[in-house]
């Protein structure tokens, strides 16, 4: 597919004029550097009222799962268990041995938590359930609305989509709720890694390397952690990787009501530096990146397909009233969905890497909890079984706030849905199987 670089760059840069630049948001939030371990932030502003004589009658959704437990042990213990050996050599300043108590005080509750939704999570996915309801009422409201809520196989996802329909059913205690997990949705509900996609994405390691040694400077930190320069310099303990473990671990103390605060034993520019490392890597193995082709957010081809044919059965029935169609998932679906769909500045295109934080910003599009609304609007006088699709308007959420389209609008944030149907077809059929 021909890539549009120069007219979504300009889109970008007019989207972000005048808006805080990445450094500056995270200096005022330190947390932000968390990239996909980041917690969700509920929006603050409200949403454009529905545009006058329509009403919204349904959603097509796909949300990750709420703030979690790491997912393997060795992101704990491989910077716990450094920590402990210098302990135990004596080689530990005081700040190093703090920051070793606080981690083994943590350390006992992710035994057999690996993954798991965590008690911030949950409360996420209850906001956004609570939060929808209070947005689109007439999507949820009346004893013939529907939802179809799908997950993937994994437990935090399950329960991410349980804690939602919690809140829908406490909103209307009629809704016609139907849960389902199986292995026969994986193909559209997770990332797909094969053909030209699995190709691309080889491409991105060697950048990723060059840039993670650029973007890694352990000596500061290592050095007020441990008392002997030489003890962490040597090539075995590999000072780069044990900064990048640890943070790890620092940024995803966020997902847990209890968790310990260590973010001050980084500097902001070690953070900083530490989070574009990760902002570049996102950005080349899901994201549309020229350097990998700009394939990567086609992982997610069967994802936005199966979005469209669902809302194509929707609106071709002669029964349906209103309702939703929820799936749940991971952050490796809805960030290249959300760039496959060019939200925002998601499908950014640039080989400037140096720089991409002027372009493309992950904290923006894939916290814990992110999410893809796709709410649709019909003329509110429309009887069963008599909606023209020609009649349809759509407004798409990215973490609940309206998100610019690909296509032209006279109204925004609402784009006539015959038009947006077709531009994403089109991509879709461009790119093939």
């Amino acid at each position: 597919m021909k890539h549009t670089f120069l007219p979504i760059l300009l889109l970008a840069i007019s989207l972000m004029a005048g808006a805080q630049t990445a450094r500056e948001e995270i200096h005022q939030n330190i947390l932000l550097t968390g990239s996909n371990h980041m917690a969700y932030i509920a929006p603050d502003k409200p949403l454009t009222p529905a545009p006058k004589g329509y009403e919204p009658f349904y959603m097509d959704h796909y949300g990750r799962h709420g703030s979690r437990w790491l997912i393997n042990k060795d992101e704990y213990t491989t910077p716990l268990e450094k920590l402990r050996t210098a302990h135990k050599a004596g080689k530990l300043t005081p700040l190093g041995e703090e920051v070793l108590q606080k981690l083994e005080r943590f350390y006992p509750t992710t035994v057999n938590r690996l993954g798991e939704l965590s008690d911030i999570g949950e409360q996420q996915h209850h906001g956004i359930g609570k939060r929808m309801t209070k947005n689109f009422p007439e999507i949820f409201s009346g004893k013939t609305a529907e939802v179809d809520a799908r997950s993937t196989v994994v437990i935090r996802c399950i329960l991410s989509m349980e804690a939602e329909c919690e809140e829908l059913t406490a909103f209307n205690p009629n809704l016609k709720i139907h849960n389902d997990v199986s292995e026969s949705f994986q193909y559209y509900l997770n990332h797909d890694w094969d053909g030209k996609v699995k190709e691309s994405g080889k491409k991105a390691s060697p950048i990723i390397d060059k840039y993670r040694e650029r973007l890694t400077h352990p000596e500061r930190l290592c050095s007020s952690l441990f008392t002997d320069d030489s003890y962490w310099q040597h090539p075995e303990f590999r000072a780069a990787s044990f900064m990048r473990s640890l943070f790890n671990v620092v940024n995803n103390m966020q997902s847990h009501s209890f968790g310990e605060d260590l973010y001050p034993i980084f500097t902001e520019e070690e953070a900083y530096d530490l989070w574009r490392l990760c902002n570049i890597q996102w950005y080349l193995r899901y994201g549309p990146a020229p350097q990998t082709d700009g394939n990567m957010p086609f992982n997610q081809r069967y994802l936005l397909r199966n979005m469209i044919e669902t809302a194509d059965t929707v609106f071709q029935s002669k029964t349906y009233t209103n309702g939703a169609s929820l799936r749940f998932g991971h952050e490796v679906c809805v960030m290249p969905l959300a760039c496959l769909m060019e939200l925002d500045s998601c499908g950014v295109q640039t080989y400037d890497l140096d720089n991409l934080e002027n372009y493309w910003v992950n904290f923006r599009i894939y916290p814990m909890a992110c999410n893809v609304q796709m709410v649709f609007y019909r003329p509110k006088k429309t009887k069963a079984g008599q909606l023209r699709t020609e009649d349809i308007l759509v407004k798409v959420l990215l973490n609940e706030k309206e998100a610019r389209l690909p296509i032209s609008t006279d109204q925004y944030p609402y784009y006539r849905w015959t038009d947006l149907r077709r531009y994403y077809l089109q991509k879709l059929d461009a790119f093939g199987q």
